[in-house]
């Protein structure tokens, strides 16, 4: 039996978080937090009681120790966490909204530690994993970490493991947009379970309707697309099954950020529990709201206890409003 359910691997980077709203060149006080999609829906998993390990490069500075520290405290196995003494642990500033809108968020993870991932990186011992998880942020990173990222989703699925992904688009990390959707598109031909957000999907497909997007992905494919509506819930379609489920009412959005990895932490885990994937898609909808009602990009993510006493409440809940009892 392998150490570990699930494989992750990205950037988490060190954030300092405004402590009062307004312009970031304004702000006086900030407090530290992390950073990064991909260790979000890894430290999701961790919570909901899977074993987790974290492939990643971070520097030989104070901000790679808090981010190693912040991820072992969160339950991840960081053993294949490399600290590289020429580079840097990337890290952003992050304003702080009180009105629901994106926060401003600003960068600095150029030449970073996690920037130099490569093939080299990847420890056969990691393949043992029963699930992988990928976005397009790590392809983005630069060219050797484009090449760990299809290196490691095409020996995992060769190996038989089950693979998700999330495009997560970063623009501003491509050298052109056609570069973006191509290879996006070719590590997204190597996972059986794909999740693009709406506009992400019309982007990558030049389709605009949920089914064509999914259909894409399924001809290239996948098994299973389910494409984030944002409050209006999700579509899903499969080869025997297709249709939308509804999102989940918040009264008070405090911090999108966070929201589509909440949501990936929610079909994951309820995929590799076997459960259907409506289930899979209810519970994806209820864990991303519950990111959007938190400030911080992972602090909503649930504990498993809190996922059996909440979870099933609100679905009654949705339920209930949606027939119109009391």
């Amino acid at each position: 039996m392998p150490d570990f359910d699930v494989l992750s691997f990205g950037e988490t980077m060190a954030m300092l978080v405004a402590d009062e709203t307004g312009d970031l060149a304004a702000v006086n006080q900030f407090h530290k937090r992390i950073a990064g999609a991909d260790s979000n829906v890894a430290i999701g998993l961790s919570r909901l009681g899977f074993q987790v390990a974290w492939l990643s490069r971070v520097g030989a500075d104070s901000l790679g120790r808090f981010v190693v520290q912040t991820l072992e405290k969160e339950g991840l196995d960081c053993r294949h966490v490399a600290v590289d003494p020429a580079h840097p642990t990337g890290f952003q500033l992050k304003s702080r909204t009180d009105d629901g809108s994106d926060p401003q968020v600003e960068y600095f993870r150029r030449g970073s530690a996690a920037s130099h991932l490569s093939v080299d990186s990847i420890a056969p011992s990691l393949l043992a994993a029963r699930h992988l998880h990928a976005t397009g942020i790590v392809p983005a990173l630069s060219v050797t970490a484009r090449a760990m990222s299809f290196e490691l989703m095409t020996r995992m699925r060769e190996a038989g493991r089950s693979l998700s992904f999330d495009p997560n688009l970063r623009p501003s990390l491509w050298s052109n947009e056609a570069t973006m959707i191509r290879e996006i598109n070719r590590h997204a031909a190597l996972a059986h379970w794909v999740l693009p957000g709406l506009g992400e999907g019309r982007l990558l497909t030049g389709f605009d309707d949920p089914a064509d997007i999914a259909a894409f992905y399924l001809d290239l494919g996948a098994e299973a697309v389910v494409i984030k509506l944002g409050p209006d819930g999700a579509y899903y379609r499969t080869a025997l099954d297709q249709g939308f489920i509804a999102g989940v009412p918040v009264a008070r959005v405090v911090d999108t950020v966070g929201a589509g990895d909440g949501f990936a932490v929610g079909l994951i885990s309820a995929l590799l529990e076997g459960r259907d994937i409506t289930e899979a898609v209810r519970r994806a909808n209820w864990i991303g709201s519950r990111a959007v009602q938190s400030r911080g990009d992972m602090e909503g993510l649930p504990t498993r206890d809190e996922l059996s006493t909440e979870f099933e409440t609100a679905i009654r809940e949705q339920a209930r409003s949606h027939t119109g009892q009391r």
